[in-house]
């Protein structure tokens, strides 16, 4: 079967319903031009692009694995857009965040997720696992599952905290072939009896080609800073760590078996 590059829709937001205020980085509630919900992810808070970069890149490969994500789309904030706001801070987060964010479609009525009444089999409890270990991604604790019950299952959501290498670009091949010791404290990892059934399947499906496919995702103005490197050559630094991470899997595989053992 040909393999399809993934696409992502592009919105104009139109309304700033309301902040989520338990987020650090200040998400809101917003309306777009298609009259459809969206969580919108501001460019100008906390991280910066960079945590959209992680927010994109995970949702796409999420999604790849057939996890389920709200769809993501591209939101144009609009020079004008913050002008009315009377909250002085989300006036400065908006006047930031001009031009090209992130959304996230908006999940009415969803709860979040609960290990102790939500369970969940051992099959998808070792696939959100393996994920979160393939992107590093620190942020899925019993304390902040961001996990989210819609529809009798199970979503995914805030993934800005993942693949944290960009933060500083350092060592980044030994990186990629690091275990993931945070693995010790997400919250699915009693259930994760699966990992090297999952292990198999999910590299089978992460080919080189749908890799490039997914960071060819990222937009160029999201990558342009001080550093010398060009959009491209940022991309591909992405694409090797991925690559890395995905051609040497034992270790943080063992990794999670370990953690798993110690914590029964």
């Amino acid at each position: 079967m040909k393999y399809t590059p993934p696409e992502i829709r592009t919105v104009n937001v139109t309304r700033y319903v309301t902040p989520l205020r338990e987020g650090g980085s200040l998400p809101a509630i917003a309306e777009a031009d298609d009259d459809f919900l969206y969580v919108l992810k501001f460019r100008g808070a906390g991280q910066g692009v960079k945590a959209l970069i992680a927010e994109l890149l995970a949702g796409e490969i999420a999604q790849a694995l057939g996890l389920k994500v709200p769809e993501i789309v591209f939101a144009i904030v609009d020079p004008a857009f913050g002008r009315t706001e009377p909250d002085e801070e989300i006036q400065d987060l908006l006047k930031a965040s001009v031009g090209l964010n992130l959304a996230f479609h908006y999940l009415s009525g969803a709860i979040t997720f609960d290990p102790v009444v939500n369970m969940i089999d051992a099959k998808l409890a070792s696939q959100i696992l393996w994920l979160d270990c393939l992107i590093m991604n620190v942020d899925r604790t019993a304390k902040n599952t961001n996990m989210l019950i819609w529809n009798k299952e199970l979503w995914l959501i805030d993934h800005g905290a993942a693949l944290y290498f960009h933060h500083s670009w350092h060592n980044l091949e030994n990186l990629g072939l690091k275990p993931f010791p945070q693995v010790k404290d997400h919250v699915l990892l009693p259930m994760a009896t699966k990992l090297d059934t999952v292990d198999a399947e999910f590299r089978s499906i992460l080919s080189a080609e749908r890799l490039h496919g997914i960071v060819s995702l990222i937009p160029d103005e999201w990558l342009a800073d001080s550093s010398p490197e060009s959009a491209s050559e940022k991309r591909q630094v992405y694409i090797n760590f991925l690559q890395n991470r995905l051609s040497k899997s034992e270790p943080f595989i063992n990794e999670a078996k370990h953690a798993r053992e110690a914590l029964i």
